[in-house]
């Protein structure tokens, strides 16, 4: 842990959110970082667009942001939060994260088009390249899921 690390400039803007995680579209679902304490807590957004090209069929007519992907979202907070307190170098192409256990996942209410979804994501425990994580996401400041996240770092096939 370094924690003489540089702490990033706020807000953390989806270009440079680029630079410290593997996911692209469809699937980079974190827009910004708007608050970090560096090897603590990150408070992320992602902003829910009609234009998600899985509200095309989850559902026709009634979209709704699928729980998984709620999920994915804190995960992605959690391994921004690991990068941005590791110095925010970009991401080594050889050596990912991947989200290996959930925990006490619970969905309070749906997530739509123009939420906008505030990820909080706090630091539990690291260890031996594996990170967990107590994860909240809210909608105007009322919670809508929560999970415990474990993800463990691996080498690209």
């Amino acid at each position: 842990m370094n924690d003489t690390a540089a702490v990033p400039t706020m807000p953390v803007d989806v270009t440079q959110i680029m630079q410290l995680l593997p996911h692209r579209f469809p699937f980079l679902l974190v827009d910004r970082v708007v608050e970090l304490e560096p090897h603590k807590r990150i408070k992320a957004i992602k902003n829910v667009s009609i234009n998600e090209p899985f509200f095309a069929g989850h559902f026709p007519g009634h979209p709704v942001m699928p729980g998984v992907l709620v999920v994915e979202a804190m995960a992605q907070a959690g391994g921004l939060l690991t990068q941005l307190s590791a110095g925010g170098k970009p991401l080594n192409s050889d050596r990912l994260f991947y989200l290996v256990k959930v925990d006490k996942a619970r969905f309070s209410r749906m997530v739509v088009p123009g939420d906008q979804l505030e990820l909080e994501v706090v630091l539990k425990r690291n260890l031996r390249g594996m990170a967990q994580y107590e994860c909240c996401a809210k909608v105007g400041g009322n919670e809508v899921a929560s999970a415990e996240i474990l993800c463990a770092e691996g080498r690209k096939s």
